[in-house]
């Protein structure tokens, strides 16, 4: 029996728009099955897959997307699927080779009301913390923290002119290859977003110098956490944290969004930020030829050598060591 495919068309241009948008947030990833050590991506098999992409509203209102035509596809790769909604998705490709697959929690900020309101969900030692860190870089830096924003085409082509050289020197630009895309057409979906105020963006001075950037397209009324990087010079002033508590001050004064979506993965980051989190998987799903049951029986064995330095640097309380070298 054919199975019934969920209809492209009539969900609207509205969600196949919301798709684009979401896809440019995330633009300039090589697609395929990724080696990676740490969060350093140490090779990437290039494959032609399929995507299906839950989107913080998607998850929320309990719906799939449009499950994607894999006719010129070796696979599917699905992202952010909720756990609670695995078996009915794995189902659907039952023909296709389980493969990678990563668990995390998707955190998320809920931003109605206000600003202080958001800082009375943490502890007093946090609200402390973030204040510190804030205070502490602001009295490096002469006194007064120097945050700009921009939105618009003319003030995110000016974001771009100082956040894309810092990106190219920093770790996620370097390493992760996550920095800001910088090829035309990444660049032109950008403009074409701030065109229609689809765009925040940020960037954190430090005595005259651009030291740290933050990228958030805008879904419906989510802030889409694309792109963060900092100088690792000044890592000892948190510029990270202390960029993104003073954006999100600026974004609930704003009080245009409901979501703050931090997407995919685990991070210290995204969990002192955020205020909830669901359990999503990422899986890739492969057609089942014997190049791809080898790529998968070989990424199996990669990942259990990976857990094994792990665990071996733990016990041999080497696991800070191995985290810094993966960094550098």
């Amino acid at each position: 029996m054919k199975r019934p495919r969920a209809p492209a068309d009539r969900p609207g241009r509205g969600l196949r728009r919301k798709r684009s948008a979401f896809e440019s947030a995330i633009a300039g990833r090589r697609d395929g099955v990724y080696f990676t050590l740490g969060r350093r991506r140490l090779l990437t098999v290039p494959l032609r897959l399929a995507k299906l992409q839950f989107t913080l509203e998607d998850i929320l209102a309990g719906r799939i997307p449009p499950y994607p035509d894999l006719t010129h596809a070796d696979g599917v790769r699905i992202r952010s699927l909720p756990t609670d909604r695995r078996h009915e998705v794995l189902t659907f490709y039952s023909g296709l080779l389980p493969g990678v697959l990563y668990r995390y929690r998707r955190h998320f900020i809920e931003m109605e009301g206000r600003f202080e309101g958001y800082l009375a969900r943490f502890s007093g030692k946090t609200r402390s913390t973030l204040r510190r860190k804030v205070r502490r870089l602001s009295d490096a830096g002469g006194g007064e923290l120097d945050v700009r924003d921009y939105r618009g085409v003319d003030g995110l082509a000016a974001f771009l002119r100082i956040a894309q050289p810092l990106s190219d020197r920093t770790y996620q630009g370097r390493l992760l290859k996550a920095g800001l895309p910088s090829d035309p057409t990444s660049r032109q979906s950008m403009l074409a977003l701030a065109a229609d105020d689809r765009v925040r963006a940020f960037l954190l001075f430090f005595r005259g110098e651009a030291i740290a950037y933050l990228y958030l397209p805008v879904v419906g009324r989510t802030l889409i956490y694309a792109h963060l990087g900092f100088d690792g010079r000044f890592s000892y002033l948190s510029p990270g944290s202390v960029l993104q508590f003073a954006a999100l001050e600026r974004l609930f004064a704003e009080g245009t969004f409901r979501y703050f979506d931090f997407t995919e993965g685990e991070g210290q980051h995204k969990s002192l930020f955020a205020t909830n989190s669901i359990a999503c998987e990422t899986q890739v799903l492969l057609k089942p030829t014997l190049s791809n049951r080898a790529l998968l029986a070989l990424h199996k064995g990669f990942c259990a050598t990976v857990r094994g330095i792990k665990v071996a640097a733990k016990l041999l309380g080497a696991d800070a060591k191995l985290h810094r070298a993966l960094r550098t």
